[in-house]
């Protein structure tokens, strides 16, 4: 009889039928929504702008519009959420342990909620 660490370590892990995940999903989402997003920023930032840039005082009369905060702001939790969830699949790939998996959703969520907090706290200082 073999020893059972050995077998586990042993054991290919890209050989094992990928779990179902609705992680993929939210990316294809969030993937989607940033291109919409990131089209409608270039638009309003370089392209309508006389100049093609904004300077300090444009974009803070700019951001005091409050359907482009909110678009801002959408774009600035849509990109983090696609973010954190690319550097998780990333990590995935090498085959980590459930215990391990469970670790790195917790570093992620906590990394992408201090991201948007840090964003939040820089766009609410700019505009006032």
């Amino acid at each position: 009889m073999e020893n059972p660490l050995a077998q586990e370590m042993m054991k290919n892990p890209f050989a094992e039928e990928p779990k179902a995940s609705s992680t993929w999903y939210w990316q294809m989402f969030t993937g989607i929504a940033l291109v919409l997003l990131l089209g409608l920023h270039f638009i309003a930032n370089h392209f309508i702008v006389k100049g093609g840039l904004r300077d300090f005082a444009d974009v803070v009369s700019y951001l005091r519009n409050p359907i482009i905060l909110v678009l801002e702001v959408l774009f600035l939790v849509v990109v983090t959420i696609h973010a954190m969830l690319g550097v998780r699949a990333i990590v995935m790939d090498f085959g980590i342990s459930d215990r391990a998996e469970k670790r790195l959703g917790q570093a992620l969520t906590v990394v992408g909620v201090l991201t948007v907090a840090y964003g939040l706290w820089l766009t609410w200082v700019i505009v006032h």
